[in-house]
């Protein structure tokens, strides 16, 4: 089975690896760059959703894999403030698909406003935490929970629940 990655971050990668490789063993994981076609800090669940699609879809074409595995993380204001949220998509060449969310957090309201104010949160949190690539380490996550539940982690959540509708395939070809 060859399992497309859109895209070439190490933490996502590592999130598609560590959960395609609990189901199917024998999995080839190509991690590809592809446009996620949304801006670079989609600001809506909608856009987070279309640009993990986006990412998924054409890394499954790049390539001709069995399937192409979208990430994508971004914020959507709702009645408790900004919440950072990510997203996973995953396709097949026969049009199936499967979604799952990787949970959500309110950013505090000192980076929200600058994300607000039309700043990307990777760049905000490198520079609040006077780091660099914050978003292919830990993430905005890992640091806002001390390192409780990190952004591979969180990824990976969203990559197991993506792949629900392929296992569950599987498991009633089993039946």
């Amino acid at each position: 089975m060859k399992v497309a990655v859109g895209s070439t971050n190490p933490v996502k990668v590592a999130a598609v690896r560590e959960m395609v490789l609990r189901q199917w063993p024998e999995a080839d994981i190509v991690s590809v760059a592809v446009p996620s076609g949304v801006s670079t800090m989609p600001m809506s669940d909608a856009e987070s959703l279309a640009g993990a699609r986006n990412r998924a879809r054409a890394a499954c074409a790049q390539i001709g894999a069995d399937l192409g595995i979208g990430l994508e993380g971004g914020v959507n204001p709702d009645e408790n403030g900004l919440m950072l949220h990510s997203w996973v998509v995953v396709v097949d060449g026969n049009g199936r698909e499967g979604i799952g969310g990787a949970g959500r957090l309110p950013l505090p309201n000192f980076i929200a406003q600058r994300i607000l104010n039309g700043e990307e949160l990777g760049p905000v949190m490198d520079d609040v935490l006077g780091e660099t690539e914050v978003r292919q380490k830990g993430g905005a996550i890992g640091a806002l929970t001390a390192g409780l539940v990190m952004r591979r982690e969180a990824f990976a959540l969203g990559v197991a629940y993506a792949l629900a509708p392929f296992v569950a395939a599987q498991l009633y070809e089993r039946g």
